[in-house]
């Protein structure tokens, strides 16, 4: 189950800059193609999906490395295993 989880570290560190990325890409394409009149509405659209986006991937990131350096190979069943 540990190399489960170090695999799928990998997968989420690897997925999370592709996924901003591709937003970013969707997004010059989204804009690009935008008339005149709707520019500032698609603008404002993809600027939010990106600003909420962002944090959520460097979150996929974070547990990614977490999970492919082990930090999750011995999770504590009960209250009383737990160490600071």
């Amino acid at each position: 189950m540990n190399s489960i989880k170090k695999l799928l570290g990998f997968v989420w560190m690897l997925l999370a800059p592709a996924i901003i990325f591709f937003l970013i890409y969707e997004a010059s394409q989204k804009i690009g193609a935008a008339t005149s009149v709707t520019k500032a509405n698609v603008i404002l659209q993809w600027s939010i999906i990106l600003l909420i986006f962002t944090p959520i991937c460097i979150g996929f990131f974070m547990f990614g490395k977490f999970a492919a350096s082990n930090e999750y190979a011995h999770l504590p069943a009960s209250s009383s295993e737990i160490e600071d």
